[in-house]
């Protein structure tokens, strides 16, 4: 993967995740352990740093847990890599995301669901097997067992279900938009404000990457469905976005 092409940020991250969760700098070894048939040991909590991290205004640390509640803020230089039970979060520059704070839910094996916020910026998440719902001041997400990417921008929320089943909605109203079912980032969309003309719209898939998701679903010793199809065919490569 070459990450020159990347927001500074954004690469001091993907290479700072590759060395401090594990993985050898090298993207073989990436997909060498999502592909391991051994299990590898999940440790929940705050998985990597990069830049301003802060959870509840404090400084974020290495292996901090996050918990029902917690609002985790980046800066222009900041992002990190969280666990919370079944679930990896990677959140971007200059967002802040509130964990949680409602319909939270843990089952005697540990799964969580429940309800997240992501007031500002960007958020590539995968799941385990429980239901989440993401809020955004436009758009709701329901997902299931999935992977997304999240962008709530000041004028409309970019949603991409890169693999999995989500129910698209609208925040400001309860609205009903659209349920995406997708293997490989097939349906982005824009949701808009209540008032716009259009409510929901097609967009491309950009802002996130394979790699990246091969590498979160690694620490939870998953990988992406879109591999298993991969192998399946017989070879080739699926692009990135």
């Amino acid at each position: 993967m070459n990450l020159d092409a990347f927001h500074p940020t954004r690469r001091a991250m993907i290479r700072g995740l590759l060395l401090a969760s594990g993985f050898a700098p090298a993207m073989l070894a990436v997909l060498a352990r999502a592909g391991a048939n051994s299990k590898l040991p999940v440790v929940p909590g705050v998985q990597e740093l990069s830049g301003d991290v802060r959870i509840n205004a404090a400084p974020a640390q290495l292996g901090q847990l996050v918990n029902p509640g917690d609002v985790v803020r980046t800066g222009a230089d900041g992002g990190c890599v969280i666990i919370i039970g079944e679930h990896v979060y990677l959140i971007r520059e200059r967002s802040e995301v509130e964990f949680f704070a409602e319909d939270f839910e843990q089952d005697e094996s540990g799964a969580i669901s429940g309800q997240i916020k992501i007031l500002t910026g960007a958020m590539l998440s995968v799941f385990g097997r429980t239901r989440t719902d993401f809020t955004t001041p436009f758009a709701t997400i329901g997902i299931r067992g999935t992977a997304c990417y999240i962008d709530s921008q000041a004028e409309r929320t970019y949603i991409c279900v890169c693999y999995g089943r989500g129910e698209l909605g609208g925040a400001e109203d309860g609205k009903p938009l659209e349920t995406v079912t997708t293997q490989h980032h097939d349906s982005p969309r824009y949701i808009y404000p209540k008032d716009a003309s259009t409510r929901i719209e097609v967009a491309m898939a950009v802002n996130h990457t394979d790699d990246e998701l091969r590498m979160l679903e690694a620490l939870v010793n998953r990988k992406p469905p879109f591999d298993d199809k991969l192998q399946n065919k017989g070879g080739g490569k699926y692009g990135d976005y």
